[in-house]
């Protein structure tokens, strides 16, 4: 057998499983982490939660008895874009890595843009737009705000390329990955040489970049011993999450797009050029298919809005979570089933952590409006769902806008578990959704990456024809859609009316009581 190993460090733990040759789910295994918030906007990570996640995750599929260590031909790194681990001379992290959804580098993002000679310059250069979730600003920021970290610096690494660090002591990276750095020249697969100049970054901070089924490393004795892998066996590139999911779902032809629901949400298409909108709107990048590019938008708090409900407004469905094994979204999204389409007139702005996609605002705030008297928790709990998949809708809109004709839905992540939110998918979108044999998305994508670069398979659509098959279809309701079209232009209105007061409110909470 050929048995290939995927390990997706993601936001709130790390999932680990091994496939064989045919795309079979041998084992699994993940683990959880929490996520840092020392301030109102900030978004932090300690890189040694997500080595001992691995560890642990990889030991728990070793031993699972369903093949031997030996058996391994090859492991894939899949994980959280955007967050910057900074590791000094001797390779210790200098502090906690800022993460993908960290928004404290506004007045970053504006000098990146001044220094590249302005957004569309920055766009030639790069692919994308300055964001406060990318990798440049963090760096920047650092820079400015903590030079004596700075002065320690000289690596900086993803998340999944310090986990291949610690696995292999080796340091590299891929471009899928690296796209949502800022410092990659997109449509040319390398570092921008250029713009690094016009930041004052030295080039030696970044790792070599390759292509995502390519092999980058091999495991270390380090490694071996602390997880079981044997000594040797190789690491390919991998990707970072979207990519690297979309690759799990086969969206590497056009006209397929998927919609993934996990904590953030986000809304992905293959392109065979790499094309780039002046006004960046959405996100561009190589992808993990060679010679291929993607487009993406990206939802801050999708289901993270869902889970922060669960959190902060149902404690009784997480005791009976605790305590019965019940899973409490179940709980939440039967009682949201009983408010019909549109929550009688209720409506709610995903933005608990800023927005993205097509906002680009790190001070937009969430919140359910419209409520009146008649409104229970159904009504909230279904304004959540459907608040995300609005803002969902957003980004499907400017990707058929700039010319990708999408005909075909894959969903995943949490919104593809459940009946109801697949529903309230298919009906917003305007287009019968689909969920596949692997739910896996990331984990499963560069497993099948690391199939391609150890010789399973010839390309990376040959390896996703073989292994990834339709499972359910969800149908559009054509009498829902027609009142949801009319709503999603009420909801986009709300942000547009409200975006003034979100800077007004960030100004109170910045200037204290």
């Amino acid at each position: 057998m050929s048995i290939t190993i995927g390990i997706d460090v993601g936001t709130s733990g790390t999932k680990t499983l091994a496939i064989d040759e045919h795309g079979k789910i041998l084992a699994s295994a993940s683990s959880e982490y929490p996520c840092s918030h020392p301030r109102p906007g900030w978004s932090e990570q300690d890189p040694e939660l997500w080595w001992r996640a691995t560890q642990e995750t990889l030991r728990a599929v070793l031993s699972s008895g369903k093949f031997a260590p030996a058996d391994v031909a090859g492991v894939g790194l899949s994980g959280q874009m955007h967050g910057s681990v900074f590791l000094d001379a001797s390779g210790e992290v200098v502090r906690p890595a800022l993460l993908w959804n960290d928004q404290r580098t506004a007045a970053q993002c504006a000098e990146i843009e001044d220094r590249a000679g302005g957004r569309e310059a920055l766009i030639k250069m790069v692919g994308n737009r300055a964001m406060t979730g990318f990798t440049a600003p963090k760096l920047l920021w650092v820079r400015k705000e903590e030079p004596a970290n700075w002065e320690r610096v000289r690596q900086v690494l993803l998340p999944k390329d310090y986990v291949r660090y610690r696995l292999t002591g080796a340091y590299a990276t891929e471009v899928s990955d690296a796209s949502g750095t800022l410092l990659l020249d997109v449509a040319n697969r390398r570092w921008s040489r250029e713009l690094l100049a016009k930041l004052d970054i030295d080039p030696a901070l970044l790792p070599p970049c390759h292509e995502s089924f390519e092999v980058s490393a091999q495991v270390s004795a380090i490694g071996s011993e602390a997880t079981g892998l044997p000594v040797g066996t190789p690491v390919v590139g991998g990707g970072g999450d979207q990519p690297a999911g979309a690759v799990g779902n086969g969206i590497v032809r056009p006209g397929v797009a998927s919609a993934t629901m996990g904590t953030s949400g986000v809304v992905f298409a293959h392109t065979d050029k790499p094309g780039f909108d002046p006004l960046g709107r959405l996100q561009r990048g190589c992808h993990a298919v060679p010679g291929a590019w993607h487009v993406m938008g990206v939802v801050l708090s999708a289901g993270g809005s869902l889970q922060w409900f669960r959190n902060e407004l149902g404690k009784a469905e997480v005791e009976l979570s605790r305590t019965q094994g019940i899973d409490p979204y179940l709980l939440l999204t039967a009682e949201a089933a009983i408010a019909g389409p549109g929550a009688e007139g209720l409506f709610f702005l995903p933005y608990l952590t800023g927005e993205r996609s097509p906002h680009f605002d790190p001070d937009a705030k969430g919140g359910w409006i419209g409520l009146t008297v008649r409104h229970g928790r159904p009504h909230l709990i279904r304004a959540v769902l459907e608040g995300a998949t609005y803002a969902m809708r957003d980004s499907l809109e400017l990707i058929r806008e700039m010319g990708s004709e999408i005909d075909h839905i894959r969903v995943s992540g949490g919104g593809a578990r459940n009946a109801l939110w697949k529903q309230i998918q298919a009906d917003i979108y305007g287009c019968d959704v689909h969920t596949l044999n692997s739910t896996e998305g990331p984990a499963f994508g560069v497993a099948l990456l690391a199939q391609v670069g150890t010789g399973g398979f010839a390309t990376v659509p040959e390896a996703c024809d073989a292994t990834i098959m339709t499972l359910e279809s969800t149908n559009v309701d054509h009498r829902a859609k027609a009142y949801y079209d009319k709503a999603y232009k009420v909801y986009q209105s709300l942000y547009q009316n409200l975006r003034g007061t979100f800077r007004e409110i960030s100004q109170l909470v910045e200037g204290g009581f």
